[in-house]
């Protein structure tokens, strides 16, 4: 039975024992899933953070894997070059006394990082619970949009949990409604997304990330600890959402990487849109053509050749108010 009193993704994640929060799109994604984890585990979950990750990790020594595709990133971990959001998350957490693993994936097809995934959940003993996290909204696009976001990396992790039917609550949390804009979603189309999730009974509805409250604001202090730590390639993503989340609104600006570009920061970007996992999967239209691939620019290929056979793309609608 579900209430009022607590938001339906918490209700659904309220006797889960060991939860793993991973990071969908690669890259900070995953920093918009620790106000989340601090949630949980604070309610007391075992909570584990992990990322479909954009750096090299190849050049680790074999001493940070823990899996065949799985690597144990840690606030000490050596890498070539400076963009490491997982090692400077890890950081931020030993700062704060917690946790300070991250789980990383490299970025493959879905059949290893659906193998990376039950690996990891192996090392864990086992975990009761999956919740991919989204900076934006174009992991809720189902194919047929004008345009699409970049769904290559969203859509390899929706895949590789899809096909994890062992573990028993597999949610998508989604922050920073409107980011995507630039890359080319329509958001009227989002929402008439989440509406034909809802009649399939798969939207488990929406929360805000307040900034008084201990998770906003641990999140407010570990994306400015990003921000420090990547100063060439800061977040754009998880900069407009903390913007938001402190109650800034239009054309905000907290990098250069986006002087040439309008924001448009709003208080919508602070709200968390969550959905079940399966009913997200299978309202997805090429998610199946994905399931044997190995290599993400296999990924690629796939999502344009069902693009091609479409006989027409919803086109993009504006918000009537």
């Amino acid at each position: 039975m579900f209430s009022l009193r607590e938001p339906l993704f918490f209700t659904r994640l309220r006797e889960a024992r060991r939860v793993l929060v991973a990071g969908a799109g690669g890259g900070f994604d995953v920093y918009a899933g620790l106000p989340l984890a601090l949630a949980l585990r604070s309610a007391g979950s075992e909570v584990h953070l992990a990322s479909l990750s954009f750096a090299d990790l190849y050049g680790l020594g074999l001493d940070h894997w823990v899996a065949p595709d799985v690597a144990a990133v840690r606030p000490d971990t050596p890498l070539r070059g400076d963009y490491f959001p997982e090692r400077s998350l890890a950081q931020w957490l030993r700062a704060q006394g917690l946790p300070d693993t991250v789980y990383a994936f490299p970025r493959t097809g879905v059949e290893p990082l659906r193998a990376a995934y039950r690996a990891l959940a192996g090392h864990l003993g086992g975990v009761d619970a999956v919740v991919l996290v989204d900076g934006g909204t174009d992991i809720l696009m189902r194919g047929d949009e004008h345009g699409l976001g970049t769904p290559e990396e969203d859509m390899t992790s929706l895949a590789a949990v899809a096909g994890l039917d062992e573990v028993p609550h597999r949610l998508v949390a989604c922050l920073g409604f409107g980011v995507d804009a630039y890359h080319g979603v329509n958001h009227s189309l989002v929402l008439e997304n989440l509406a034909a999730l809802d009649r399939a009974g798969g939207y488990l509805g929406a929360f805000s990330l307040p900034r008084e409250s201990a998770e906003g604001a641990a999140y407010l202090d570990a994306v400015a600890h990003a921000q420090r730590c990547h100063t060439g390639h800061p977040s754009i993503v998880n900069g407009s959402v903390a913007a938001a989340v402190r109650g800034d609104f239009g054309d905000v600006r907290f990098t250069e990487r986006t002087r040439n570009s309008e924001l448009f920061v709003n208080p919508l970007m602070s709200l968390y849109f969550c959905v079940d996992l399966p009913a997200l999967a299978r309202a997805n239209l090429y998610l199946d053509r994905l399931a044997e691939t190995v290599l993400m620019r296999q990924i690629s290929t796939v999502i344009a050749g069902f693009r091609e056979e479409l006989p027409r793309q919803r086109p993009p609608r504006a918000f009537p108010h």
